[in-house]
């Protein structure tokens, strides 16, 4: 455990630092780490697509069943930090170790048991995520090799997401980045050195998410933390149990929703060919690439509306709404135009294939137009989620992934083919932003006007 006085002036930091400021500082390692991973997703692309276009579209199915396991870590990675911060602001370590620990412990043995169960049916697993008949098999190969590394990618959500919750975002990244790293490195040694194919590309990311475990454990048992991670601290109460899961429910009603609406969405462009899949799939991650600069300064706000409104801090916490917000917008604009420009070579590094370049760009572009209506969407959800409002995040965690966009979906795809199916989901950003900032208004005319003391 980190020394009383450092922990301290990390408190000190967390409640007094001007707001612009420590989100910002915070936001830089969470962006490095987002981006840093969403390179490596999208050079996991880039090389799967040097083998073919089947093997391209496994990779786009299997990254359903990713979501899965993503929006089971995150349910527990930010149900614990949003409690734990909020604990360390009314200056309960304790507290938020016997919460850190709960949350560690369960993904363990709920990410062993998927993966043994998954293993069991990958055959039929392949096809429930969308696959045809000439990719299932590159994605059982590709879907078995993450399924090795399941329960340490969900472990890794917690640490990492408890670090950054502490405002310890960039030891957080230093195990990010080197899983990320490795994998990068590992795709062309495995692919193509060790002539694995598509199996070296997922042994690579499984390698490179275990080594990111293992860092991210190293940190905690070498006193750098504040919580601690301890199995005899596992809660005996129920009520805590249900309140981390309850509190990151939104984040798995995100990423599941996410991972049901990839599986619509590839099954929804299966009758257009293994190109509008493969398309469709490189356009989800380019996409985020951008997003994910938006995303990482929310993940910076995080730990400060966390910490500070268990402090009773509120007026920090409305300035730092109002600053993500706008950090956000202007980061993402500033991605996005070059990418907007250049959509067509960027998707032709992904898979050299002049049909899915062609169904690729005209969904990037509406895609990185609706993407600007997210910044506001994002940040209230994240403003709700870490203030330990249950219900009014989970409402909002689903509007843009789920209650928008799987609807539309099947109506656009029916009436407008194709097209419809590129247009879905930048129509459910749009549709998103008034019932997002409605709730971001009521939340701050509830709100304490003045701050108060904890002692």
């Amino acid at each position: 455990m980190v020394k009383k006085e450092d922990d301290s002036a990390q408190y000190k930091k967390m409640t007094t630092m001007p707001v612009g400021k420590l989100v910002a500082r915070l936001a830089v390692p969470t962006i490095t780490s987002m981006l840093v991973t969403n390179i490596y997703n999208l050079v996991d692309t880039m090389f799967v697509g040097m083998i073919n276009t089947e093997a391209s579209g496994a990779v786009s199915v299997v990254f359903g069943f990713m979501s899965i396991i993503q929006a089971i870590g995150f349910m527990f990675g930010h149900g614990a930090g949003s409690i734990l911060s909020r604990k360390l602001g009314q200056k309960d370590r304790e507290g938020a170790s016997r919460i850190a620990s709960t949350a560690f412990i369960s993904v363990l043995m709920i990410g062993t048991i998927l993966a043994v169960v998954s293993m069991i049916i990958s055959k039929d697993l392949a096809y429930m995520l969308g696959s045809t008949d000439e990719i299932a098999p590159y994605a059982q190969k590709y879907l078995f090799c993450i399924l090795i590394a399941t329960p340490f990618t969900m472990a890794s959500f917690v640490m990492n997401n408890a670090l950054r919750y502490e405002g310890r975002a960039s030891l957080g990244m230093i195990g990010i980045l080197a899983g990320a790293i490795l994998n990068i490195a590992g795709d062309p040694l495995l692919m193509f050195v060790c002539k694995l194919g598509i199996v070296g590309a997922g042994l690579a990311t499984a390698i490179g998410q275990i080594t990111g475990f293992v860092i991210l454990f190293v940190i905690y048992n070498r006193g750098k933390t504040a919580v601690v991670l301890d199995y005899q601290k596992f809660t005996k109460d129920i009520k805590e149990m249900w309140d981390i899961m309850g509190t990151g429910f939104p984040s798995l009603v995100r990423q599941g929703l996410t991972s049901i609406a990839t599986i619509i969405l590839n099954n929804a462009a299966e009758p257009y060919g293994k190109e509008a899949i493969a398309a469709m799939g490189i356009v989800g991650k380019v996409g985020f690439f951008v997003f994910a600069i938006a995303l990482g300064v929310g993940q910076g706000f995080q730990p400060v509306s966390a910490m500070n409104y268990g402090a009773g801090k509120f007026k920090r916490v409305r300035d730092a709404y109002k600053f993500t917000n706008l950090m956000a917008e202007a980061l993402m604009f500033i991605v996005a135009i070059p990418v907007f420009i250049f959509a067509a070579p960027i998707i032709r590094r992904m898979r050299d294939d002049e049909e899915v370049i062609r169904i690729g760009v005209r969904a990037l572009r509406i895609y990185l137009v609706g993407l600007f209506t997210l910044p506001p969407c994002m940040v209230t959800e994240m403003l709700y989620q870490s203030t330990g409002h249950k219900l009014g995040a989970s409402i909002l965690s689903s509007l843009r992934s789920g209650l928008f966009f799987i609807p539309l979906l099947i109506i656009l795809s029916h009436f407008r083919g194709l097209s419809g199916i590129q247009e879905a989901q930048p129509m459910a950003f749009v549709l998103a932003v008034i019932p997002s900032l409605v709730m971001a208004v009521y939340f701050f005319r509830k709100l304490p006007k003045e701050d108060k003391r904890i002692e």
